[in-house]
């Protein structure tokens, strides 16, 4: 539609003839070109007239806020300002020697695409089907054919994957700018032996003559926790600062929850705060704190439990929330995995492992069983006892 209307701008000025004596150039000379959110990018467009003429040219605007103009005989100068998403758009460059006009098209593509990443669950346990979820913060544009999302293992997309759904959510901000979290849930089948020490998932936004991609390392647990006595879990808590990896620097593993985007610029002195996850419960029940020692104006509430939210009871009130079992069995007989809280406004995440003792009998319960074999054992024997005491005798 821009390209469309950006050959008709011409037409209305009514300067568009055929050319001829002079070539229009522009640098970059690519028709589109992606600026990131925030830089600033120069263009030029020059025109020589084959007579020796003055030429005159010009950049205009096509519906899009130009950007800052400097013109003069035979160039102009175009330049965007630390741009924003509404600055993307059709810019043509007009130039003429004499009665002759001649016409150049340039889209500007303007993209947004932190370093901004977070899976669910934070580390995996090998041997076992299972779910996790990659979310890609705050960027644009975020359709399929621009932003792709995958699972790697060695470098290459780990075999087996399968894909359940993408969601995409808007974040609207300062201005007309509007930005996206992109999540993609895939079902990986058991990871073979010996276990491989870490997966990625990695994020690759493909822009016209541009392709970034951004990874997150997802430790794999080398089998299941150790077993634990009941009330005694593995408490994760989020680090002080995100996970971040470059090539010059040895890439980090933790099974720490990373801390989600913080909507505030990255020079702020506000300190961010986390959720962290307590045990209060009595011998044989669970019960979870999740809490977050922060200000006013925050809420926590739980958004992960083995077998499901439905199974448990909980309670919130703003930076405390409460989760139960219902259930004095919990502790011996139930499904193992993460627990997890969520901190609001922010996103930063707690997360807690449980695996409970192998599902048994009660003492009293094993106690009770015993005793009653025994003294089923003892009786058969005093009746075998009487019985040859008291049969008669053959002569």
């Amino acid at each position: 539609m821009e390209q469309g209307l950006a050959l008709l701008f011409p037409l209305f000025l009514g300067l568009l003839q055929p050319g001829r004596g002079g070539r229009l150039d522009v640098e970059p000379p690519e028709p589109e070109v992606a600026v990131a959110v925030g830089e600033s990018r120069q263009f030029t467009c020059r025109l020589a007239c084959a007579d020796g003429r003055a030429a005159s040219v010009q950049w205009r605007g096509l519906d899009t806020t130009l950007g800052s103009v400097q013109s003069g005989v035979g160039s102009s100068v175009l330049w965007v300002h630390n741009a924003s998403l509404s600055a993307a758009g059709t810019r043509v460059c007009v130039g003429s020697c004499g009665t002759f006009t001649y016409q150049r098209i340039v889209r500007l593509l303007v993209f947004a695409f932190p370093d901004q990443l977070t899976v669910s669950p934070e580390a995996l346990v090998a041997g076992r089907d299972q779910e996790v979820a990659c979310t890609a913060h705050n960027v644009s544009p975020a359709g399929p054919d621009v932003l792709s999302m995958s699972l790697l293992l060695g470098g290459q997309e780990l075999e087996g994957v399968q894909t359940l759904d993408r969601d995409m959510t808007d974040e609207p901000q300062e201005g007309e700018d509007l930005l996206f979290h992109v999540t993609e849930r895939w079902l990986l089948p058991p990871l073979g032996t010996p276990m491989p020490p870490i997966l990625h998932c990695q994020v690759t936004m493909s822009l016209p003559g541009l392709e970034l991609s951004h990874r997150l390392p997802i430790p794999v647990l080398q089998g299941p926790p150790p077993i634990m006595t009941p009330l005694e879990p593995l408490i994760i808590t989020p680090p002080e600062s995100p996970i971040t990896t470059s090539p010059e620097t040895p890439e980090q593993i933790s099974i720490h929850s990373p801390r989600s985007p913080d909507p505030k610029p990255a020079n702020s002195s506000t300190r961010p705060c986390h959720p962290e996850i307590h045990q209060v419960s009595a011998p044989g029940t669970l019960e979870l704190l999740c809490e977050a020692a922060c200000g006013p104006g925050v809420a926590v509430s739980w958004t992960q439990a083995p077998g499901g939210l439905a199974a448990y009871k909980t309670r919130e009130a703003g930076a405390q929330a409460w989760l139960t079992s219902g259930s004095v069995l919990w502790a011996e007989c139930h499904p193992e995995g993460w627990f997890q809280c969520r901190l609001d406004p922010g996103g930063q995440m707690a997360n807690l492992y449980l695996v409970p003792e192998i599902c048994s009998l009660s003492s009293s319960a094993a106690l009770w069983t015993g005793s009653l074999v025994l003294g089923l054992l003892l009786l058969v024997f005093l009746i075998y006892r009487l019985w040859k005491r008291c049969r008669p005798s053959r002569r």
